[in-house]
């Protein structure tokens, strides 16, 4: 057997000084630091299409939407995080520590899924996010097939999946009340799988 080297333990305030000082974006769980992959033009044009169709349904209501480049902590778990997409309603609710750019109060939280991403952001990556007390929703999107899962939390705390598949599906964000449409998800997002 060989040992594996000693990892140095990177504190949550070293990654935090180290973050807002990078080029890129790192994700940070249990004194480790990982870097985030890239985006393919697909994710950045999903993401763009739902920021864009949130955004005009949100113009009225007292919720705001934030692309990737928005933190997200999660305290019971010590993740930090960047959601593609979140929904905040009320004011948002930021880490104290002077910097104010880590939020802490999501209520809907949309992940594009690839294929370097996908069992992480169904699996752990949703078990992370369960803990935070004001997320209601978290919606997965596909990003090669029109396919998106959305996880809502009930009143007891239980989390009900509903999936949809095809051209013609409309999905209710109950925890926003909004709406987007198969169609505009996925509107100019070319070799898509049938």
């Amino acid at each position: 057997m060989t040992a594996q080297p000693n990892k140095k333990y990177v504190s949550p305030e070293e990654y935090l000084a180290f973050e807002r000082e990078a080029l890129e974006k790192h994700e940070y769980l249990n004194g480790e630091i990982f870097a985030m992959a890239g985006a393919r033009i697909a994710h950045i044009r999903i993401c763009g299409n739902l920021m864009r169709d949130l955004g005009n349904q949100l113009a009225n209501l007292d919720c705001q939407a934030f692309q990737s480049d928005l933190r997200t902590y999660i305290p019971k778990t010590g993740l930090y995080t960047y959601p593609d997409i979140i929904v905040v309603c009320g004011k948002p609710q930021l880490v104290p520590d002077g910097h104010l750019d880590t939020l802490l109060n999501p209520k809907l939280i949309i992940e594009v899924l690839s294929s370097s991403t996908a069992d992480y952001d169904r699996g752990a990556k949703f078990d992370h996010y369960k803990t935070i007390d004001s997320l209601i929703e978290y919606v997965l999107v596909w990003q090669h097939k029109r396919r998106i899962a959305r996880h809502t939390r009930l009143d007891d705390g239980s989390w009900v999946l509903t999936d949809f598949i095809g051209d013609d599906s409309i999905i209710e964000l109950v925890s926003i009340n909004c709406s987007v449409s198969m169609a505009g998800i996925y509107e100019k997002v070319e070799n898509l799988e049938p």
